[in-house]
């Protein structure tokens, strides 16, 4: 043990008998998951904290300070900048300390704790006509902590100002350990009237020269006629000055109206001349977005709303009094406005998508047009609006001359705007400093800020003796020491700055040497681009379920860091920096709650698809070697169900047999407490032999389709074939199936076995190829073994010419019916249903051709977002039984006992109907029965 390790362990010792065990996590896993924010950075913490409340604070910052170790308050692990990663304790407000005490309706406030979600602060005042008027890209997992840390401020800024204009009182505890409260009385800080009257010059000509000038301390909030506002000045601190216990913050009116208002220029910078113009008629948010951003929004395979002509947007918000004012500032603003083309979007749902676009902003610019990665750094400068097209011209000027490319979006009302740079940080960080420099310079010749929100962190305060005089430099040290003289609070920040380029995460990284797992194609082939995808911006920790989305089922259950993708991911990149094994107990703990669901390949901004790393992880770590029971059952389950299905009676009696059946699912790796599926007493490729010759084929034939029967439905649910088949043949198609059954190895996939799961696919081919390149297409009715034909084919057989036209050729039963030009279902919505998509439909296929087809029928639809928590084989291992139950406890379980006692349960999943049979015995029905039912 080095010495380094006794140190931590007596940290760990000490801060359990103060905190208590669950309080304190120094296990390796813990501290990689902590090693890093949103950004370019890794530190290793020595020890992560969760406090529970404001004595573990303090007790864990006495002995931090008595110990001389650095002490790192972190929220929801956002910060671009790496404010929020620290050598010592790293202490998490979010998964404790999150409580709103109050709101005050009367004096527009409310008092939160650090940990506080923003958009769980927006819900609670918004049932009072309030909110908090700054509101970061961030916000559905960023905390208010965080905000006061590193001045957020978001699209609405303009209007209704950063978070240090609404930031009233503070209850901190400093440097210290003293508890202290700010508010306006500059008295509360032993000092700092003195320190106050010595500084008026630097903070009269140095600081607040305009609005988003974040560098620095915001002191100039500490001046009488910014109302010697010690809480103002305090906020953009970045954990360097004191550790927040609570904060009262101000809020503002919900508009009663507002309109969205699209202005398409030659290009952002030629926008930017306009803002004069713009801002005159009153927005209340201004934001800038780049074509080349767009483009990448598409190219993710999401719709984009029509847009004005341009190459470069302002999405322009105003707001009114009634509909018809805002819509009165709408026509004002295209009178004035220099604008090439206008559009006028006054439908929520085209507005929302807009919007959507500018929010996962931070992800989608994470890979530059050509596909390469891009990196922050310099995330957010800003310069007075005047200056900020002449900036603009510049900036692209700078980034010809150091060969660097990224995607332009952000505050463009305000001067700050946002771009992540594919600079080689990973085998050249000399051009990483260089480029910063000069951006530097460039940008204080602008008379702006090296950062306009996101704080300097260790990216750029080592840069603030460009920006600010020594006097300036000087001040700031004195500030800070009257909060925190022996410097332990979040070291290296602002004051006595790191080098920018020390702790890069990616320094010294090559490629992964491939072991014959996934082609990774989007990724060159490397495992190590593939898992640095994550960035860190966190999306994973958001419920997104409120806007459709299905991303990290485990953390929702949780709220552990641990079952994140971001925490997976930063486990998986020690693994390719070659500080864990693949078989490492870390590495284990880390990927055993990820139901594979694939929901992060669609709701990740940045395309982290930790499904597919965890196969290539288990592949990596199993090949040739004994692997885990649930493997040789679950895994290979379609292996057993072929033998299975020639004597379901006596199989399905055996599985009524209470402690066969218990004995059986523990020697399978399975729970015992879940049932065993019933198997149908005939298949339904056996029933297909007898019956395939007499297909009613009505009116004159349009061709020959294939059906691919899967696994599931040719054991399991027959009729959902034998409906997809009448489907077909009343539409004047003749059916016809692959002669043998054969698998697209899903489960195989799914547990790592990657061998095994090509030899299967090779099969698959041979039997598909022919119809396919005749020019036929392929059905899928399992969602699941759909989108592995689609999507894991072509990456596991990339070298067989056969693997992708095959892959193109597969439809699912809504996209094909959609594609019939004389189509239309019956309109009969006589029972409204309940519909789960699979979490596989849902991120791979497209769930959009089934929502049209309800739509076309009428139905009442109550659609259910989130994962069913079956997912495959998770649900059914040893050990997961309870996750899996939460999961379904968090969507499909309280969607079903809510649901109208007539409606009808519409699930195409396998998994997703024996979910609800055996947790709500509730019956599911697939979209080929609801249509028959219907025909």
């Amino acid at each position: 043990m080095t010495d380094h390790d006794r140190r931590r362990d007596v940290l760990a010792r000490e801060l359990r008998a103060r905190l208590g065990a669950d309080a304190v996590d120094i296990s390796h896993r813990r501290r990689v998951e902590y090693s890093s924010d949103a950004s370019n950075y890794r530190v290793l913490p020595e020890v992560v904290v969760f406090p529970r409340g404001d004595a573990d604070v303090a007790a864990a910052l006495e002995l931090a300070r008595c110990e001389g170790v650095p002490f790192t308050p972190r929220g929801g692990g956002t910060s671009v900048a790496g404010n929020a990663v620290g050598p010592g304790i790293v202490c998490d407000f979010s998964r404790y300390m999150n409580g709103i005490a109050g709101i005050d309706t009367q004096r527009h406030t409310a008092r939160v704790q650090p940990g506080v979600v923003l958009t769980d602060l927006q819900r609670r005042a918004r049932a009072h006509g309030l909110r908090f008027g700054p509101d970061p890209s961030t916000q559905d997992r960023c905390t208010l902590g965080g905000m006061i840390g590193n001045n957020a401020c978001g699209p609405h800024a303009i209007a209704w100002g950063r978070t240090s204009d609404r930031v009233r009182e503070l209850r901190i505890l400093d440097g210290t350990g003293a508890e202290r409260r700010l508010a306006d009385d500059l008295a509360a800080v032993p000092g700092l009237p003195e320190f106050t009257s010595a500084s008026l010059a630097v903070l009269r000509t140095d600081l607040g020269r305009f609005e988003r000038q974040a560098s620095g301390y915001g002191l100039e909030y500490l001046l009488p006629e910014r109302g010697n506002s010690v809480a103002g000045a305090f906020v953009g601190t970045e954990g360097t000055c004191g550790v927040l216990l609570e904060a009262e913050v101000e809020l503002v009116p919900i508009p009663a109206a507002t309109l969205l208002v699209v202005l398409g220029y030659e290009d952002l910078a030629t926008a930017a001349d306009d803002i004069a113009a713009v801002v005159s008629v009153g927005p209340v948010a201004v934001e800038g977005i780049d074509a080349r951003l767009v483009d990448m929004v598409r190219a993710h395979g999401r719709r984009v709303p029509d847009l004005p002509r341009g190459h470069g947007w302002l999405f322009v918000e105003l707001a009114g009094a009634s509909p018809a004012d805002a819509r009165a500032a709408g026509d004002r603003l295209c009178r004035t406005t220099g604008a090439l083309d206008v559009r006028v979007i006054d439908e929520p749902g085209a507005a929302a998508a807009l919007w959507r676009i500018r929010a996962d902003g931070a992800g989608l610019a994470g890979r530059t047009r050509d596909g390469q990665p891009a990196w922050p750094g310099w995330e957010d400068a800003a310069v007075p609006p005047a200056r900020l097209g002449a900036y603009l011209r510049d900036f692209e000027e700078l980034t010809r001359e150091h060969k660097a490319d990224g995607l332009l979006y952000g505050h463009i009302g305000d001067g700050c705007m946002h771009v992540r740079l594919d600079l080689p940080i990973a085998d050249a960080p000399g051009r990483f400093r260089a480029f910063l420099t000069d951006a530097a310079h460039l940008v204080v010749r602008h008379g702006g800020s090296l950062s306009g929100e996101h704080g300097d962190g260790r990216a750029r305060s080592e840069l603030l003796e460009i920006m600010y005089s020594p006097e300036a430099r000087a001040v700031f040290a004195g500030y800070k020491a009257l909060f925190d003289p022996a410097g332990v609070l979040n070291p290296g920040v602002l004051v006595q700055p790191r080098p920018l380029d020390a702790d890069l995460r990616l320094r010294g990284l090559g490629p992964v040497a491939p072991a014959g797992g996934f082609a990774l194609d989007r990724d060159g082939g490397d495992l190590s681009t593939a898992v640095h995808r994550c960035v860190g911006v966190g999306k994973c920790r958001a419920d997104t379920r409120a806007a459709g989305g299905f991303m990290c089922p485990s953390y929702l259950a949780t709220a552990d860091e641990k079952d994140t993708t971001r925490g997976r991911a930063r486990v998986l990149q020690e693994v390719v920096r070659g500080e864990l094994d693949w078989s490492a107990p870390e590495v284990t703990e880390s990927l055993d709650l990820c139901l594979s669901c694939r929901a992060c390949g669609t709701d990740c901004p940045a395309g982290v698809d930790m499904a597919t790393y965890k196969s290539e992880t288990l592949y990596r770590r199993y090949r040739r070697r004994p692997r885990p029971r649930d493997h040789y059952a679950l895994g290979m389950l379609p292996r057993w169900l072929a033998g299975a299905t020639r004597l379901p009676r006596p199989v399905n009696a055996a599985a009524r047999v209470e402690p066969l059946r218990r004995w059986g699912m523990r020697a399978a790796g399975a729970d015992p407490r879940r049932p065993v599926p019933k198997l149908a007493a005939r298949p339904f490729r056996r029933i297909w032999r007898k019956e395939s010759s007499q297909q009613q084929v009505r009116g004159p034939e349009a061709g020959i389709v294939m059906l691919w029967v899967d696994t599931f439905t040719n054991a399991f649910d027959p009729e959902i074939a034998q409906a997809a088949v009448t489907l077909l043949n009343s539409l004047g198609y003749r059916v016809v199936l692959p002669e043998r059954q054969v698998c697209c190895g899903l489960t195989w996939i799914s547990t790592g076995q990657l061998d095994g799961a090509r030899a299967r696919l090779r099969r698959t081919l041979d039997q598909l190829d022919a119809h396919v390149g005749a020019g036929g297409l392929v059905i899928g009715l399992e969602p699941s073994c759909t989108a592995a034909l689609r999507a894991d084919l072509p990456e596991l057989l990339p070298d067989d010419v056969r693997a992708r036209p095959v892959a193109a050729a597969v439809r699912t039963l809504a996209e094909f019916l959609l594609a019939q030009p004389d189509w239309c279902p019956a309109v009969r919505p006589e029972h409204p249903i309940v519909v789960q998509p699979h979490c596989h439909h849902y991120s791979v296929l497209s769930f959009e051709p089934d929502r049209r087809i309800f739509a076309r029928m009428g139905m009442d639809v109550t659609e259910i977002a989130g994962c069913c928590g079956l997912a495959g084989n998770f649900g059914m291992q040893q050990g997961h039984y309870e996750i899996s139950v939460s999961v379904a406890e968090n969507g499909m379980l309280p969607a079903l006992a809510s649901a109208a006692p007539d409606a009808v349960f519409v699930a195409d999943g396998f998994s997703c109907r024996t979910q609800a049979a055996q947790l709500a015995a509730v019956r599911g029905r697939h979209l080929a029965q609801i249509l028959l039912d219907h025909w």
